[in-house]
């Protein structure tokens, strides 16, 4: 096999998260190279706030978000992901560029239907800007201890955690944010004691938590999701040494257990939990190995020496090339579907002052 068409393979399988709106040297090259993805993320500061910093706010605009994604493109000549966390009650890395969502609180009392509403003209908005994939739901259960993801969930009710799940991803994926809602955090996290981004992280064994987390992953399967997200935590029910991004055994259930057929995407690889002691190259080698498509990765985790590792990887038979070529081609397919123009076009809508300003657009 061509060195050209691995190390295109192994670029188009990373997705190197920045904070900014600007692709520095590293980011283009690789882009340049093969890489096909980008997440538009938060510092560690904006993560553990849950919002964006009054200066983000303050400056950040919709011609910037435009440009960066149609920069992107340009530089990959390609179909290209660009990510984000929106999360509901979470995260939202769009801010006030996009009409809010509800309270989770407030999603309680509202219908599918309304949900689904809203969901699609925020989706709308973003996707006018560039935006095709939202690291979002979260639909972790949690009803224990959880820092990681206080503030963030939908609740203790996994019935309700799925109607709501459910609603945003028909909303979202009808707007056009192809490949689209992300599923997160398979299997589901009940509880966890530890910060996985800075030590290794468990979660308790309780066979009655664990199905309920399946079970809400079953409804947004068959709701349609295009992507889910296996979290950084460990499940020694399901695999007591690797995390469940880096299990063969967390992911086998999510692919045949589950029947899922989409984009799987790896938590942050640079998180102390994924990583276990070993390099952010061996972790992606071990994502790759148990069945994930895309990798999530800091753009300042060196682009280059990783797609050199992972080509290494297949040419020392620790990778095999037929899984990586899988990969990549999945994470293509998922990028090009996500700029097929939808001929129909579909309803956006702009803060103004005062509101809103609703318009037709043509993708």
């Amino acid at each position: 096999m061509k060195h050209d068409e691995l190390q295109r393979a192994a670029r188009s399988v990373l997705m190197p998260a920045i904070a900014g709106l600007t692709l520095d040297d590293p980011v283009r090259r690789h882009l340049h190279a093969g890489g096909v993805s980008v997440l538009l993320g938060e510092t560690r500061d904006e993560y553990q706030a849950r919002r964006m910093s009054f200066e983000r706010r303050r400056a950040e605009t919709h011609v910037q978000f435009s440009t960066m994604a149609k920069d992107a493109r340009l530089c990959a000549a390609a179909p290209v992901l660009i990510a984000v966390d929106q999360e509901l009650g979470g995260i939202q890395r769009l801010h006030g560029l996009v009409p809010g969502m509800p309270t989770p609180a407030a999603l309680t009392h509202m219908s599918a239907a309304e949900i689904e509403a809203r969901c699609y003209e925020m989706a709308g908005s973003a996707r006018a800007m560039g935006i095709n994939l939202f690291l979002a739901p979260i639909v972790d259960v949690v009803t224990g201890v959880n820092p990681w993801l206080h503030n963030r969930t939908l609740g203790a009710d996994p019935a309700e955690v799925a109607r709501i799940a459910c609603a945003f991803i028909r909303g979202v994926q009808r707007a056009g944010i192809t490949a689209t809602a992300t599923a997160k955090h398979f299997p589901g996290h009940h509880a966890l004691a530890q910060d996985p981004a800075v030590e290794r992280a468990v979660v308790p064994d309780n066979a009655a938590a664990l199905q309920d987390g399946l079970e809400v992953f079953r409804q947004v399967i068959a709701a349609g999701v295009g992507a889910i997200m296996p979290g950084p935590a460990v499940f020694p029910a399901l695999d007591p040494h690797q995390s469940a991004s880096t299990s063969a055994a967390v992911i086998g259930l999510l692919r045949q257990g589950l029947g899922f057929e989409g984009l799987i995407v790896s938590d942050d690889l640079d998180a102390v939990s994924i990583l276990a002691g070993n390099s952010i190259a061996q972790a992606a080698i071990a994502a790759l190995n148990a069945g994930a498509h895309l990798l999530l990765v800091s753009a300042e985790a060196g682009l280059d020496d990783l797609a050199d590792a992972i080509e290494q990887a297949v040419a020392q038979g620790q990778l095999d090339a037929r899984c990586l070529l899988a990969a990549a081609h999945k994470v293509r397919s998922t990028a090009q579907a996500s700029h097929t123009q939808v001929e129909a076009g579909l309803y956006v809508s702009y803060p103004i002052s005062g509101g809103h300003l609703t318009r037709r657009v043509m993708l």
